[in-house]
């Protein structure tokens, strides 16, 4: 393979320490010894138009509106994946803000404005950008600030200031998504566009996704969120992210549309130039691999505005070296060969705990999901042909890169650049979306927090409708009732449920015994009394495990969704209350009627929970919201013929908006 030195490419190559170098995987014992990889260092100029103060960051902004641009600000930037896809869909990042020396010099090099490397952990300097937004008139406001678990006592102390009104004191505030947040509420962008990793929002309580959503909607935005798979806009792996959207005045959003066709792994890299592992070219940063031209459209898009002297040269095409016995493993690998199918000589790990170490990428479907991992083990990317890892360069193509986009720093930073970046196609799509909701503005149907008032009020409204153990007074109640009557007949239920409500408490079921299996036989389902007998003895021995949420779902012969349900009805305390978000009962049939979104029949744990966390909201109103939600799915919001002149939220509904007579 011819090299050469490229020519016109604003990088200089500069010697590298041993901390620079690339490490591989270490041997296993009696193996070989550890390798250094070293460089190239690549080191990017400033943008042309890049600023250093607040009097630049106004000036800058105004020269794009009058560009007809829209100024924009992106937070925990990166490189500048969403950044460059705003920039796409008509928008200039005017401001950008990392933490991250490397991802600041590959931001401040492809974008003009002011880029700086800042602690948004510090409240002096979330007032600090904040004002500077404010000043350039930011029209919309991006980040995808990292969501570090909560203890349960710090989610209750932030619960109790969100619902009374009460400010954080910025001495108190370390999680960077309030500090976002604090952002928008001090500077009130027009639109605000979140990303995040789905693990947000999948907490028992949804409790982050949830917090933000009311307070956004509390100063006057409305509120959409999603989680996104990547491929349906074009990104050529699975990539699954979670997207909030807000709209200030109260301003609809709507989704864009799916693109129709998906990219596979060969449709992305396939034109890129075969490499050995190891291989590096010639003039280190500067250095290039020939390159023949593009074959399909994804790849003509890639190339687009490389300049005429790189039409045939290709940046960054460079991967880690191969030990011999993973090249034996990869040479017997295709994209369906498990790890525990590989022989054992060149096993290096145990099979029964990394059963998907190596993974070859199946050069006709998506590629897996590149994150930051690949910078320090390449293994679950091995390319689809040859036996070695992924490139730079093939690295930022799935992430949809275009071969222009440098990464400051050596391949292991530009790998995990590449890993923790927004794709900057689905950074297009969504900003597009949102400049298409600004220009032509209509006011959102109803906010998280209308539905949920709603749905308190028809809750509060009557005593017994389809689950009557709802209104219990002990958590022991609900568990019964739910292991005794669960979907058995509506007038079984009303006789029941009267005589099992005066056993408050495991140890009183227990004292009556004899009663329990009587009526077990009364309502067709004699067997459960055993089994809510043995329960009520465990429980009976040890109470205070019924005042635990945590240590409640671990009882044996309790179902974690029937102690979600006990823990939803009677929460251990107004500040202790965890009010799980509930996927059980019912409730998706309801979440997707009302949103015209069949999140009942896919991803219940992600799209349907993230429906019913819109419906239910995280105010005072949200406990018994849910509860309605419950009860709406059990009495009116029947499988079939529902009775929908009955529901609160007929004005509402999806599927009521498209035919106010449809028969379910």
């Amino acid at each position: 393979m011819a090299v050469g030195v490229g020519s016109g490419t604003p990088v200089v190559c500069v010697g590298v320490t041993e901390a620079d170098a690339e490490q591989l995987p270490s041997p296993r014992r009696g193996g070989y010894g550890v390798r250094l990889v070293r460089g190239p260092f690549v080191r990017l100029d400033p943008h042309p138009q890049a600023c250093g103060d607040e009097d630049g960051l106004v000036r800058h902004a105004a020269a794009v509106r009058r560009a007809g641009r829209r100024p924009a600000a992106d937070l925990f930037s990166g490189a500048g994946g969403l950044s460059l896809g705003l920039r796409a869909a008509g928008y200039d990042v005017v401001m950008a803000v990392d933490h991250d020396p490397e991802s600041v010099e590959t931001h401040r090099h492809h974008h003009g404005g002011l880029t700086v490397d800042w602690d948004l952990g510090d409240p002096e300097r979330v007032r600090q950008v904040a004002g500077l937004i404010t000043a350039a008139g930011v029209e919309l406001l991006t980040g995808g600030p990292p969501c570090q678990p909560f203890s349960k006592a710090g989610r209750s102390k932030i619960r109790h200031r969100v619902r009374n009104g009460l400010r954080d004191p910025y001495d108190e505030r370390r999680d960077l998504w309030r500090s976002f947040l604090e952002i928008v509420r001090t500077a009130r962008p027009p639109a605000v566009l979140m990303e995040n990793v789905p693990d947000m929002a999948l907490d028992k309580e949804m409790f982050i996704l949830r917090t933000m959503v009311h307070e956004l909607e509390s100063i006057g935005y409305s509120v959409e969120e999603r989680s996104v798979e990547t491929f349906r806009y074009g990104v050529p792996q699975f990539r699954q992210r979670l997207i909030l959207v807000a709209l200030r005045d109260g301003t609809s959003f709507a989704w864009p549309d799916e693109q129709p066709e998906r990219v596979t792994v060969w449709n992305a890299i396939g034109d890129l130039p075969p490499v050995e592992g190891g291989w590096r070219p010639e003039g280190g940063a500067a250095g290039w691999s020939d390159y023949d031209g593009p074959s399909s459209d994804f790849q003509r898009r890639m190339r687009a505005d490389v300049s005429s002297a790189d039409e045939h040269k290709v940046f960054d095409h460079i991967t880690r070296p191969v030990r011999e016995d993973d090249a034996r493993a990869f040479e017997a690998m295709d994209a369906t060969t498990r790890y525990r199918d590989l022989p054992p000589e060149v096993k290096r790990y145990r099979d029964d705990i990394f059963d998907d170490k190596y993974k070859r990428l199946d050069e006709n479907n998506l590629s897996r999901t590149i994150t930051a991992h690949i910078a320090k083990d390449g293994y679950w990317y091995i390319h689809p042909r040859q036996n070695r890892t992924l490139t730079v360069r093939e690295a930022a193509r799935l992430q949809t890169f275009p071969d222009w986009f440098r990464f400051a720093g050596p391949p292991s930073a530009a790998f995990r650049q590449i890993g923790n970046a927004v794709p900057p196609l689905l950074g297009e799509h969504l900003a597009g979306a949102v400049r298409d909701a600004l220009d032509d503005p209509r006011p959102a149907a109803a906010t998280t927090r209308d539905v949920a008032a709603l749905l308190a009020a028809w809750f509060d409204s009557a005593e017994v409708r389809g689950i009557p153990w709802l209104r219990a007074q002990t958590r022991w109640q609900v568990i019964q009732a739910e292991m005794l009557l669960d979907r058995a007949p509506a007038e079984v239920v009303r006789f029941i449920w009267p005589l099992l409500a005066r056993w408050r408490q495991p140890q009183d079921t227990v004292l009556h015994e004899a009663d329990l299996v009587e009526i077990s036989g009364w309502a067709s389902r004699s067997p459960r009394a055993g089994t809510i007998l043995e329960l009520a003895g465990r429980l009976a021995d040890n109470p205070a495990v019924l005042r635990d949420d945590v240590k409640l779902r671990r009882v044996p012969g309790l179902t974690e969704a029937v102690a979600d349900l006990a823990v939803l009805v009677v929460p251990g305390g107004v500040e202790d209350s965890e009010e799980p978000v509930l996927v059980t009962k019912g409730v998706l049939r309801v979440a997707a009627r009302f949103s015209g979104d069949p999140v009942d029949k896919r991803n219940r744990l992600t799209d349907g929970r993230l429906e019913v966390a819109r419906m239910i909201g995280g105010d005072t109103d949200a406990r018994r919201a849910h509860l309605g939600l419950v009860d709406l799915a059990n009495s009116l919001c029947r499988p079939v013929e529902p009775l929908c002149d009955a529901c609160p939220l007929q004005k509402l509904c999806a599927e009521s908006r498209v035919d106010p007579l449809r028969l379910f």
